[in-house]
């Protein structure tokens, strides 16, 4: 009779040792996650932090960001490849989502909206079990917020170029604003700079201005001011929202799953509304609609995929 072979636990005396994850493997799935939030962060209507939350990252972010001057190392290792992936994903696929966004609008809008329905998973295994009323109230608050965005008039174009002192000041808190937009899921940073009237004239200024070297001096400095508001106000609602997981855990997950759904429904009253006169007779023809049906199941299939792998990979 063949005897049988102890565990690793009992011939070592003590528990196996615990496999680490690859430091490439993981920095490149981080710097890709960190494009998929600056793609989100393009179009109107999306949210990097929703990303963040499907993707299994948000509550490690916004911990690495709310500990950044306790845990500087550890913190700056896990942020900095997200962050370039923002900017990468950002500076890279601006002018496709751009011309998507123009050209095929819902398409474009109903593939990114697969993605997040396909993703949900990982957020509603957060609130398993019946809910409370207070729960209830978490997620249709926030639903309700998020829908009626779309109610708000935009603003009128600011002209970045031609800014006096007070105007700087202004940016800033348009910065941190956005960053508050970033972090919050559900709630579109893009969204608010539409309202505020900042978003087309940011998109001219890196597009036209501070790609093609024109006006450099005065694009970084706008740049530079919004990027100051948007690193405080990215520090700011982290340290708010690592102390409601901390504090609240499954309310805020319900309060999350409500932003995001409620967004898909201002994302796509937004589209309609910014595109419907220009783009009449795409909206007529069946083959368009074929197309971002097909987009819609793509999105939801490449993105339940993705948390699927991420789950057996978890439980192994």
């Amino acid at each position: 009779m063949k005897p049988q072979t102890a565990p690793p636990e009992e011939q070592d005396g003590g528990p196996a040792p615990e496999k680490k994850p690859n430091g490439a493997v993981e920095f490149l799935a981080n710097l890709l996650r960190g494009v998929a939030m600056g793609i989100a962060f393009i179009i109107p209507g999306f949210s990097g932090g929703s990303v963040a939350a499907i993707l299994g990252i948000y509550e490690k972010m916004v911990g690495a960001v709310a500990d950044i001057f306790k845990k500087f190392k550890e913190s700056v290792l896990f942020l900095l490849p997200i962050l370039l992936g923002l900017v990468l994903g950002v500076a890279a696929l601006m002018f496709p989502i751009q011309w998507g966004l123009a050209h095929y609008p819902m398409p474009t809008v109903t593939l990114f909206v697969g993605l997040s329905l396909g993703g949900l998973p990982s957020i509603t295994e957060k609130v398993k079990g019946k809910p409370k009323w207070h729960n209830a109230v978490a997620f249709a608050l926030p639903c309700v917020v998020a829908a009626c965005m779309l109610f708000l008039p935009t603003g009128r174009n600011v002209d970045l170029l031609h800014l006096d002192v007070g105007g700087y000041f202004l940016l800033v808190l348009v910065g941190f604003t956005g960053a508050c937009a970033l972090v919050v899921p559900g709630i579109s940073g893009s969204m608010l700079l539409l309202i505020f009237g900042y978003y087309t004239p940011l998109v001219e200024l890196i597009t036209g201005h501070l790609l093609k070297g024109t006006d450099l001096g005065l694009s970084v400095a706008v740049l530079a001011c919004a990027g100051v508001g948007l690193l405080a106000g990215f520090y700011a609602v982290s340290v708010l929202m690592k102390w409601l997981l901390k504090k609240f855990p499954r309310g805020t997950y319900f309060a999350i799953l409500g932003f995001i759904l409620g967004s898909i429904v201002a994302v796509y009253f937004t589209t309609v509304r910014n595109t419907a006169e220009n783009l009449a007779y795409l909206y007529s023809s069946p083959w368009y609609w074929v197309v971002t049906a097909l987009m819609l199941v793509a999105g939801v299939a490449i993105s339940y995929l993705l948390v699927w792998y991420a789950r057996k990979k978890q439980n192994k």
